[in-house]
């Protein structure tokens, strides 16, 4: 399979980002905010939806999701000097506020977020290399 790229320029394009990142893996010490570069980057272990097949434990991919366009960067529930923390992210949302500015937030296991105001959407999220069999399917209950 070859390596997936996307980028959301709309809350719509965002959504399908999310699909595809939800139950990714993250180490605190793999996100950072680049005031100067109005950017917000995390590396994760995404777990790879898109070859599921149901029929086994799966994979997962090394990737990379950015933001562009970011203005301020806020935490809720997540100790970002906790740089050993890993978070489990479950969603990707964006709040308009004076559209086309607004708020994404991720949204982790346990009630963490991190809140990013934004001028636009601007996102990309890139694999960058193998895959490795996953530990276990993602399992969520109802």
């Amino acid at each position: 399979m070859t390596d997936l790229k996307l980028l959301a320029l709309d809350s719509e394009d965002l959504e399908v980002i999310s699909a595809t990142t939800q139950d990714a893996v993250i180490r605190v010490r793999d996100m950072g905010y680049a005031r100067g570069d109005k950017r917000f980057a995390l590396l994760m272990n995404r777990y790879a939806w898109e070859v599921d097949g149901g029929r086994s434990k799966g994979q997962r991919r090394r990737a990379a999701l950015s933001f562009g366009r970011v203005t301020a960067v806020a935490a809720a529930g997540v100790d970002l000097n906790a740089l050993d923390g890993v978070l489990e992210l479950l969603d990707i949302r964006f709040e308009p506020a004076d559209e086309p500015a607004g708020n994404i937030e991720l949204r982790f296991a346990g009630g963490g977020t991190v809140r990013l105001a934004v001028e636009c959407v601007e996102a990309r999220l890139e694999d960058l290399g193998a895959a490795w069999a996953a530990k276990a399917k993602p399992e969520h209950s109802l």
